[in-house]
């Protein structure tokens, strides 16, 4: 009968995400409300500035929830090292889950570890920079930062908890690079979508319109209110806005990029960190670049590349290779780039044009070319 059958009908459609997905003002201080149904012995691994800032009054919220407690620091770095480390002492402290508190690479750690020890799953995202928290996709580096490789895990967390005002209080930076990652998410969904590649749930299926429909919230929301966002937290301020961006930044953009998958904007992200130069900037910072590049790469109509790019630069994200202080590069570094994002597996062959280490070598450099140019005749009007 599936012959019969149209390709999106033979193959079906599948969604994935969280169980829960909690965003309020305060949410951190609730955190026992929501840990205490997945267990008793709750292992927390909380990034590093968060432990020193937070990790005492993290603790004094959880006393009497009679959950046994252990907490441990973040070393930084998802790597498998760290994660080894991490895996073991949550089977040594016999927890029955274990709650990532910090950024995407937290997050990471948290989920991959729990699912070594099977373990329930929360994670508390301290920023809203990535869209790790939702998904169950864990991504790994070397100890030096280079991107090594991702995991498609059996399952997404069990509870995400975000304390929407606990975000707005850190660097603006952190929400701009967030805005970075979840610009991807409609322009990769389209990729998958034009290339007929499979979603990256139980196994991969094409996207269902549910996970279509959010990829095109995710960046309606992003043009609308991303500027606003940015300058209230830049005062520090809490407003409709900004808390639409942090649920674009991690539920749209996380449910997005799972139902609908990625392409060659993550993939040239990847590429990039083969270049020391680029390791001093986040993750959805590089990603937005790797955007720009994959509209160069699809041969997307100049207006629509300029009108990104525009985008990026209202919000500070890079936008030339001398924003990532790749100024100085060479024909032949960033051959390496497109080189490393084309290797074998990567998530760069999702676009439907033809590839090559020196087509994307090409669209890097060609892109460069083009908002260099744009913005360099700007600056000298003024």
């Amino acid at each position: 009968m599936a012959a019969t059958q149209g390709w999106h009908s033979a193959q079906g459609r599948a969604f994935g995400g969280p169980l829960k997905y909690i965003q309020r003002a305060g949410e951190i201080g609730r955190l026992a409300d929501h840990l205490t149904p997945l267990g008793s012995k709750a292992f927390l691994l909380v990034d590093g500035f968060v432990f020193e800032k937070l990790g005492a009054s993290i603790l004094a919220s959880l006393e009497g929830s009679g959950l046994g407690l252990t907490m441990e620091k973040f070393n930084g770095e998802c790597c498998r090292e760290e994660i080894d480390r991490v895996t073991a002492l949550v089977a040594e402290a016999k927890a029955d889950m274990v709650v990532g508190i910090g950024g995407g690479k937290t997050a990471d750690t948290a989920k991959l570890a729990a699912i070594a020890n099977k373990a329930r799953i929360a994670i508390v995202p301290t920023i809203a920079s990535t869209d790790a928290p939702t998904s169950a996709i864990a991504v790994t580096y070397t100890p030096q930062g280079v991107f090594k490789e991702s995991f498609m895990l059996p399952r997404n967390p069990d509870v995400v908890v975000v304390d929407s005002a606990l975000i707005a209080k850190a660097p603006v930076r952190f929400l701009v690079a967030g805005i970075g990652d979840a610009l991807s998410t409609w322009f990769e969904a389209r990729s998958n979508l034009e290339s007929r590649s499979d979603n990256f749930i139980a196994g991969g299926y094409p996207a269902p319109l549910a996970g279509i429909a959010i990829a095109k919230t995710c960046h309606e929301v992003l043009m609308r209110d991303a500027l606003a966002a940015k300058l209230a937290v830049e005062k520090g301020a809490l407003t409709p806005a900004v808390e639409n961006i942090i649920e674009a930044n991690t539920l749209l953009s996380g449910l997005g990029f799972e139902n609908c998958a990625v392409s060659a904007a993550h993939g040239i992200h990847d590429g990039l960190t083969v270049l020391e130069e680029s390791h001093g900037f986040f993750h959805g910072e590089k990603v937005a670049f790797g955007v720009l590049c994959l509209l160069m790469l699809e041969g997307r109509p100049l207006a629509e590349i300029e009108e990104t790019a525009r985008f990026c630069r209202s919000l500070g994200l890079p936008t030339t290779l001398a924003d990532l202080r790749l100024g100085k590069a060479s024909a032949a570094d960033i051959e390496r780039v497109a080189k490393a994002a084309l290797k074998e597996g990567s998530i760069t062959w999702r676009v439907a044009v033809p590839l090559s280490v020196e087509i994307v070598r090409d669209a890097i450099i060609a892109l460069d070319a083009f908002t260099s140019s744009l913005f360099g005749a700007e600056r000298q009007a003024h």
